[in-house]
């Protein structure tokens, strides 16, 4: 969990904030408990949807936690440890650890490798997608929906509302589709699939269709082949 996610999960166990007030405080500046607790009532009254009582209620509540944290814990008494009878010598069993199996990698041209690099770093700022007005009703679920209505703040790309799908997020094209690890996904059915497969480019994963037996078959061929299994039965 990000600092971020922390700090906005602390704010919503507050009563009386949601997550859209939470995150509201949070891109207005106050983005940890120390700036909030050097922050006058006033300064905080000043953000959108929070009054005077509320803002008193958070100063409150954090600095009651943070008073809390730093009290020592309280001393346990000790207990007189009772003399166990002297135990029959137990032979230790030893398993033996396997031996890490390097994976298979692709060959890459320069560019698909600097691909893969620039998309995960797009994914780890991409922020959360959420509906229109999810925080407001149950019925409504988090999956994200195009915002409708013509005085919907979320359409209009109000600050003080959350990032809604643009194409700026999307990453780069040569890395479209493909694998973390680089490879081209085939999905395989059977052990005749296996002859198309480039081991260099490509690797399979098998349907979830497939029963066991032939499983270990397309396994054990895939092996032989060198070509690598995404969703490999025995890991």
């Amino acid at each position: 969990m990000s600092d971020k996610e922390e700090f906005i999960k602390k704010l919503t166990s507050i009563e009386g904030i949601g997550k859209a007030k939470a995150l509201q405080i949070y891109e207005n500046g106050f983005d940890s408990i120390e700036k909030i607790s050097k922050a006058s009532v006033d300064d905080l009254a000043k953000v959108k949807g929070v009054s005077k009582d509320l803002a008193k209620k958070i100063k409150d509540s954090l600095a009651k936690e943070k008073t809390e944290k730093a009290e020592p814990p309280k001393k346990e008494e000790r207990i007189e440890e009772k003399k166990e009878p002297e135990k029959e010598e137990q032979v230790e069993i030893v398993e033996e650890k396997k031996e890490y199996e390097v994976k298979l990698k692709p060959e890459l041209l320069p560019q698909i490798k600097r691909a893969l690099k620039i998309r995960e770093l797009v994914k780890k700022k991409k922020p959360e997608f959420l509906r229109q007005e999810w925080f407001r009703y149950k019925r409504l679920s988090e999956n994200w929906r195009r915002p409708k209505g013509l005085t919907s703040k979320m359409r209009k790309h109000m600050k003080y509302r959350i990032s809604v799908v643009k194409i700026g997020f999307r990453g780069p094209k040569e890395a479209r589709y493909l694998h973390p690890s680089g490879f081209e996904e085939v999905m395989v059915c059977n052990v005749k699939d296996l002859e198309k497969i480039d081991n260099k480019k490509q690797a399979i994963r098998i349907s979830g269709t497939v029963g066991t037996k032939k499983r270990i078959e397309i396994e054990k061929k895939a092996d032989e082949l060198g070509i690598r299994i995404l969703n490999r039965l025995n890991k």
